[in-house]
């Protein structure tokens, strides 16, 4: 096992514990492929016969599509999402600011991140962070970073989800008027270590909170230094990667890896049988609902 220190930093056992099926040898020795590229998800667009809505919703959609994959053809039903932002807001003593929001499918009042659907036409997301943090707690932050990018349940559901790291924080004018779910949300800073414990305990289990506080506590452990910029594309959310595809068709051949590898596969044009159009189409779906 990994041992940690209270600060988050890392130290490593000399050797493995001889199990089977692990590799042995100093963990220095196999943390890396060696001559291997660097470990990332490798985008891939398969040919799409037919992409439908099989049921729609007040916020989001359940698609049907049916697409080439090997040597045959494979349909999946999954969750059409538009994706969500998040903020870890971090005071100046370490304190994160956590809300409790009731959450019916899973019948839970959970400790959560700020957050929320990207469900405005043309918003980036860092904009539409910072209108989450204003919203949900009524604060600003002068001090952005990107703390995380996932995939909250990509076996049957396209939702991803980018989280911010927010520092120099300050509160809004005026407070927001809160209704339904949120209208008595409970607002409450904790000491990162103690939201790290609670995690480790399983007592808090929201997904974005989760990946969020053990990202915040790794980069405290390295000074936060390296963090990355609030500003950078987010080529893996669905939407964005599907209008960069279409623009390097539209381009022809595209320079620089991420444009080329969002480009790889064969795809028809908008408006062909091998992909969907109009309303519901991945190209221009509705705003979910508030």
């Amino acid at each position: 096992m990994v041992d940690t220190d209270p600060r988050g930093s890392l130290s490593e056992p000399s050797e493995s514990k001889g199990h089977p099926l692990l590799p042995s040898g100093p963990l220095s020795e196999r943390s890396e492929s060696k001559g291997r590229d660097p470990l990332a998800d490798t985008p891939f667009t398969p040919e799409i016969l037919a992409s439908d809505v099989a049921w729609h919703g007040r916020v989001w959609d359940v698609r049907d599509e049916r697409f080439r994959y090997l040597d045959g053809e494979l349909s999946r039903h999954f969750l059409d999402h538009p994706g969500a932002v998040a903020v870890l807001a971090l005071d100046d003593e370490e304190r994160i600011c956590l809300i409790q929001q009731y959450r019916h499918p899973v019948r839970l009042r959970e400790w959560e991140l700020p957050a929320g659907l990207m469900d405005v036409d043309g918003e980036p997301a860092l904009v539409g962070a910072k209108r989450e943090l204003a919203e949900e707690v009524d604060l600003t932050a002068a001090e952005w970073h990107l703390l995380a990018d996932f995939m909250n349940s990509p076996g049957g559901s396209n939702e991803a989800i980018r989280v911010y790291l927010a520092r120099g924080l300050a509160p809004t004018p005026t407070p927001f008027e809160r209704t339904g779910e949120e209208a008595d949300m409970v607002v409450r800073w904790v000491p990162l270590d103690e939201a790290v414990e609670a995690v480790r305990a399983g007592r808090v289990q929201n997904a974005i909170a989760v990946v969020a506080i053990l990202a915040a506590w790794f980069e405290r452990g390295r000074g936060w230094v390296g963090l990355r910029d609030a500003e950078e594309p987010w080529e893996r959310h669905p939407r964005e990667a599907e209008a960069l595809r279409l623009a390097s068709l539209a381009q022809g051949p595209a320079s620089g890896s991420g444009a080329t590898a969002l480009a790889q596969g064969p795809a028809s044009e908008p408006g062909s049988p091998g992909r969907a159009s109009g309303p519901g189409s991945l190209g221009s779906l509705p705003n979910a609902a508030p």
